[in-house]
């Protein structure tokens, strides 16, 4: 199997090195010695075991992209960034006709997803990329539109736990607050609590210490009107490291759809990649 070239966007971010750690070791992929970064980033380069990646800042980028492109004649980006970079990096993607993986959450996804439609650009762009939390959503999905309002009448309430570095709201906990809407919540997705103090979650949530730098720990309950029925969900991840194993299965599922002659669908979801697992 012929390698596919990978362009890991987002270093020195934490989730982007573990992904360009496991990348380089991985006999798939040949990872490209390049990484889109913050303007705000003061580092030039960083090294991750065999691999001293340049970082390409937004006042550089359009200029090296060319370059390149010009050295690898295709490849693949993941996009482990910021979210206030994922609306501009995804118009940098189709601009420059770069297919990627958007894993990065937050920007504004309507926008997001139409732009990639209305392009030449396939991509995969999914809010979590753990194979077994998508499919916990998919159930939830199913749920939702086999049974509407079997939870009518019931109070939800929506705690999600990251490290503290993480700017913005869960992206699965907003998806599961639609899901849980349409089965009979009214919840606002500016209520989900957000809980970013290392102390509180290590002394109340007893997330282990060696996880407070990476973690995702979420909880949904639901308490009938009454208080005579309690249901509770939990999705608790330690570490990256399944984030990684689906973001490789997206990167191979987009490999294999650019390999179609039928590329008329540019805009896919972890659902699409689990169906052909």
């Amino acid at each position: 199997m012929e390698k596919i070239n990978i362009m890991i966007n987002g270093l020195p971010g934490n989730v982007a090195s573990k992904m360009a750690q496991f990348a380089i070791a991985d006999e798939r992929f040949n990872v490209i010695p390049f990484s889109l970064t913050g303007q705000e980033i003061e580092s030039k380069t960083q090294t991750i075991d065999s691999i001293s990646f340049e970082l390409v800042k937004p006042d550089t980028r359009d200029k090296k992209i060319q370059d390149i492109k010009s050295w690898f004649a295709s490849f693949i980006a993941i996009d482990y960034t910021h979210p206030l970079a994922v609306n501009s990096n995804a118009l940098f993607y189709t601009q420059n006709q770069i297919p990627f993986v958007m894993g990065t959450t937050g920007g504004d996804r309507e926008q997001l997803e139409q732009l990639v439609k209305n392009s030449l650009t396939p991509a995969v762009i999914a809010p979590n990329m753990a194979k077994q939390i998508v499919g916990f959503q998919a159930m939830m999905e199913y749920a939702a539109n086999t049974f509407p309002n079997l939870f009518e009448g019931y109070t939800l309430n929506v705690v999600e736990s990251h490290q503290k570095d993480k700017a913005d709201t869960s992206g699965t906990a907003r998806a599961m607050v639609r899901y849980f809407n349409k089965l009979g919540t009214d919840f606002d997705v500016n209520d989900i609590q957000m809980v970013r103090d290392p102390e509180l979650q290590e002394k109340e949530w007893k997330i282990p210490k060696e996880h407070l730098t990476g973690h995702g720990w979420h909880t949904y309950t639901l308490i009938a009107k009454d208080g005579s029925a309690f249901f509770e969900f939990k999705h608790n991840i330690n570490g990256r490291d399944i984030y990684v194993s689906g973001t490789f299965d997206a990167v191979i599922f987009l490999n294999d759809k650019l390999a179609e002659p039928d590329r008329s669908k540019k805009l896919y979801t972890m659902i699409d990649v689990l169906n052909r697992a």
